[in-house]
């Protein structure tokens, strides 16, 4: 027969049950670190939380023209930003500190 080795649960106060396990801060006022273009030439914008969010310029829909100087872009960095992935907050009730 197989026998089934149950394993203990995490306890909350382990480094191993940390809401963010790669450490990044969770701030309420991200900030731009930097900027970086992806494969196709779109320009990304670096958080200081760690995430990262697109940021196209594709009018009506997206008016973002400061994107396209570096003058522009260079003169928000150190800005807050609003973080879209920090504003959903936790994956799942139980991460919840």
């Amino acid at each position: 027969m197989h026998k089934n080795e149950e394993r203990t649960s995490l306890n909350k106060d382990l480094p191993e049950s940390e809401q963010n396990p790669d450490r990044r801060g969770r701030s309420s006022d991200p900030t731009v670190a930097g900027f970086q273009q992806d494969a196709d030439g779109h320009w990304v914008v670096a958080l200081s939380c760690g995430h990262t969010q697109h940021l196209r310029h594709q009018p009506p829909w997206q008016s973002r023209a400061w994107v396209l100087d570096p003058a522009q872009r260079l003169a928000k960095i150190g800005q807050p930003f609003a973080c879209g992935w920090c504003a959903q907050g936790p994956d799942n009730d139980t991460l919840g500190t």
